[in-house]
């Protein structure tokens, strides 16, 4: 049952492109009162005498990312009834992958600030007991503690950055009179202290989530730690919940405290692609290598958004999806690896093209994607992030432009060198005892994310289409 509900959620969310037409058609030069235009929207009276609505809405900033979590729980709640890892029952993952789901759906549809941050902690606690319930590599005392501490770690700064929120998101509504994106969308006449003060709380809340440099570090244990379809949905849809909420909320309704901060903002994002690129060449195992990879991507996605431009956010929207199909495959490729070898180790792994090819070609394409590829999904949204660096011109911009240009190339290094660790070689003891075969399961979950990054990588105007306008009119309340 709880597969059918994803995949009904997932045909409700493809139909949701329908009418968007209607919503855009009377376009005009953008303004505070029409920068939010949704195609569709729910309005409904929540708490009257706090004037609260229960207001939900999907445009084409949040549509694509809406599809994204519902294609990925599907095919975590698939693959579950195949693959059911040793801790709990299969029908309480999937129960719980399902209340995850709601959670990442609210926040990409809430259009009320109240709203937007119940939906934002509703993923808090189904998570920590995915990763200490069904995560670890056994039920020995030894893999018990360490799914324990990962799990604490994941709910301690997931709850450091809630109490951030939850302040940011006091002072927007006290200072505004209402909790309406919407409405706010702008700056709704919010003084230039309290959009400073106000947009440091909530950069501060969303980078904890997404996560970005320097507050990354409960990311590389819970990813290792959490089951294959934990790590899916953790690195291809939880992490976007934060770089959702810094282009929606963050930007749309502090703008001054944007434009403020866009400088250090791009100093950080850059930080983060070196650090992270350089971290990933000295890893030696392979979830925690993918984990590592997250932090380099997402900082391609802000330094776009740091720009405050509509190319940059344009390709922090397309990076944020493409990492999503790319990031989910790997960690599905990964998952797969340890299933059957019970290790990760790459000096484990070597030799795997001898064995299993098709498993090997699998995790070279998704490698190759992840590595930002022309004509692949990961390429347009490293590569324009760098273009809008450039063209916000000045000595700051285009130094770290050249810097993340850089840290591509170190992507590019690091994942090649993952590939030469596992796929070539001489295959090890483990690595030889495997067979060449993928189970029916494995290949419905891992196919149509194949397709996807090779979808989005040859017409990115998929995701780039349907958002240009609703861009175009945040980049223009933005940038007054």
């Amino acid at each position: 049952m709880g597969t059918v509900a994803a995949a009904l959620t997932l045909v409700a969310a493809v139909a949701l492109l329908g009418g968007r037409a209607a919503g855009w058609s009377a376009y005009a030069p953008p303004d505070a009162a029409g920068a939010v235009r949704p195609w569709h929207a729910v309005d409904l009276p929540w708490v009257p005498g706090l004037d609260l609505r229960f207001h939900l809405g999907v445009d084409g900033i949040s549509w694509p990312l809406v599809v994204l979590t519902a294609l990925l729980t599907l095919l975590c709640c698939g693959y579950s009834l195949w693959r059911v890892p040793g801790g709990g029952s299969g029908r309480a993952l999937v129960a719980l992958l399902l209340v995850v789901e709601v959670g990442i759906l609210g926040t990409f549809l809430a259009l009320d600030l109240v709203l937007f941050f119940l939906f934002f902690e509703v993923v808090l606690l189904p998570m920590y007991a995915i990763i200490v319930g069904w995560g670890g590599d056994g039920t020995d005392p030894v893999s018990l503690d360490a799914r324990r501490r990962a799990g604490r770690k994941f709910a301690l700064y997931t709850l450091f950055g809630s109490v951030l929120l939850l302040v940011g998101v006091y002072v927007v509504v006290a200072a505004a009179g209402t909790a309406d994106i919407v409405t706010l969308t702008g700056g709704a006449e919010l003084s230039r202290a309290t959009q400073l003060a106000a947009f440091t709380l909530l950069a501060l809340a969303f980078a904890v989530k997404s996560p970005l440099w320097p507050l990354h570090s409960w990311l590389p244990d819970a990813h290792t730690q959490a089951p294959t379809v934990g790590s899916v949905l953790l690195a291809g849809v939880l992490l976007k919940m934060g770089t959702y909420g810094l282009i929606r909320v963050a930007l749309g309704v502090t703008p001054e405290g944007a434009r403020w901060a866009a400088p250090v903002l791009g100093v950080l994002a850059v930080a983060a692609i070196l650090i992270g690129s350089l971290v990933c060449l000295a890893q030696t195992e392979l979830k925690r290598l993918i984990a590592y990879s997250s932090v380099g991507h997402m900082g391609f996605v802000l330094l776009g958004v740091a720009t405050l431009t509509a190319t940059g956010i344009q390709a922090a929207l397309i990076g944020n999806v493409a990492h999503g199909i790319i990031t989910g495959l790997l960690f599905f490729l990964a998952g797969a690896i340890k299933d059957r070898i019970h290790t990760g180790a790459l000096t484990e792994l070597s030799g795997l093209r001898e064995t299993a090819p098709r498993l090997s070609g699998l995790l070279a394409f998704a490698a190759v994607a992840s590595l930002g590829l022309p004509g692949l999904a990961g390429f347009w949204g490293e590569a324009f992030a760098v273009v809008a660096a450039v063209e916000s011109g000045g000595a700051l911009w285009t130094t770290l432009a050249v810097l993340a240009a850089i840290g591509g190339a170190l992507t590019a290094a690091y994942l090649l060198r993952m590939l030469r660790r596992v796929t070539h070689g001489e295959p090890t003891p483990v690595v030889a005892a495997l067979g060449p075969g993928l189970a029916r399961a494995e290949l419905v979950a891992w196919v149509p994310l194949v397709l996807l990054a090779l979808a989005v990588g040859l017409a990115p105007t998929l995701v780039l289409g349907v958002a240009e306008a609703p861009v175009d009119a945040l980049v223009g309340v933005v940038a007054r």
